[in-house]
């Protein structure tokens, strides 16, 4: 019988600002006089991942590793994984704070250690803590910035909106601490945050002593980013925004969906969720939208499991009613399901620029 390993409690700070990330490191690193801090940065010209590790007595570690590509997914499972499980193997420190790149998902982290057990033993995910401007947050969430636009470590041919990558991260965090935020955004935060997920305005808020004993829960944690969600959504009557949950057993017209994608995606808002086309009755289609940008794609099949469009929207304008119609109006017709019924044989669908080839069994209506 294995014996279990004595584990570290390790807390992931994530966000794109580099000083409200810095802020909440050292205040977490003066509430626990017994932690060390890993610290990782890109330096894109130079393709470089820098490693900082340090504590209340001084710096322990630097190191400059090369990264082709200056790739954080890579970072995240070459050094920033081993690192973590280096020093918490040690035994030396009572809690490990990690401040990942700017724009760097945790949930990457978290994945890593979960699916692979040998990876880190010795690490503890406790907590996974987004720190933002929260004077800039609603902007950030909903605006149609990317990320090459802002002075972030990332590679010019970066596609990524500044909407996306920030509500990814609130999606999966634990804690968000978001310094000087306003009433709406705040609405939006808990809009978009999973259920029992804290927001705080400042580091001095924050409770270490729920930290170390650890908020994360990973299955929760994966359940709320799920392309494919089929729980109902809480009633969290947030003020300052509207969340509109868009939920049919039907599939989507791909001719209708094509010509109003642009309408659909159009905005100030974050969506995500899936949908299924009678032409490809088996790909799960995953919609993930920000800041009037779009993105479409093939996540997985649906492996037997009953087919679902289901697309959740968080919002702060007029367009809520308008939006249901448009999403209704994309929808097979009582007529169209009637005379073709929901799988249809096709070579094409029109939806290929985003979802690729129509796969031969389905077009079959396999």
């Amino acid at each position: 019988m294995s014996v279990p390993v004595p584990q570290v409690p390790v807390i992931l700070i994530g966000g794109i600002d580099p000083e409200q990330m810095a802020a909440l490191t050292i205040a977490l690193q003066w509430d626990l006089p017994d932690s060390v801090v890993v610290h990782h940065e890109i330096d894109v010209e130079r393709e470089l991942l820098i490693r900082t590790v340090s504590d209340r007595r001084g710096l322990i570690q630097r190191r400059e590793i090369n990264v082709a590509h200056a790739c954080v997914s890579c970072a995240i499972r070459t050094d920033v994984v081993p690192t973590l499980e280096r020093f918490a193997a040690r035994g030396r420190w009572g809690a490990i704070i990690a401040q990942l790149p700017e724009t760097a998902e945790a949930a990457q982290v978290c994945r890593a250690i979960e699916y692979d057990q040998q990876a880190a033993p010795h690490v503890r995910i406790s907590a996974v803590a987004v720190a933002l401007d929260g004077t800039v947050v609603a902007e950030d969430l909903l605006g149609d910035d990317l990320l090459v636009e802002r002075a972030l470590p990332v590679r010019e041919d970066d596609e990524r909106g500044v909407g996306e990558t920030v509500s990814a991260l609130v999606e999966y965090a634990d804690l968000v601490v978001a310094a000087g935020h306003s009433p709406r955004a705040i609405g939006l935060l808990q809009a978009i945050m999973r259920p029992g997920a804290l927001v705080v305005e400042s580091a001095a808020e924050v409770n270490v002593g729920e930290l170390m004993v650890g908020l994360h829960e990973h299955e929760r944690s994966e359940d709320w980013v799920q392309v494919v969600r089929r729980e109902p959504l809480p009633d969290r009557g947030t003020s300052g925004a509207w969340q509109l949950d868009f939920v049919s057993e039907r599939p989507f017209h791909p001719e209708r969906l094509r010509q109003r994608i642009e309408d659909l995606g159009r905005g100030a808002r974050r969506s995500r969720g899936c949908f299924w086309l009678p032409t490809r009755p088996n790909q799960v289609c995953q919609w993930d939208g920000a800041g009037g940008m779009v993105s479409i794609g093939v996540a997985e099949d649906w492996a037997g499991e009953e087919q679902l469009t289901r697309i959740v929207v968080v919002g702060t304008d007029d367009g809520q009613e308008r939006l249901a119609a448009a999403f209704r109006d994309c929808l097979l017709t009582d007529a169209e399901l009637a005379e073709r019924g929901c799988y249809w044989e096709a070579n094409l669908d029109g939806m290929e620029p985003w979802l690729g080839p129509v796969p031969y069994v389905m077009a079959r209506g396999a």
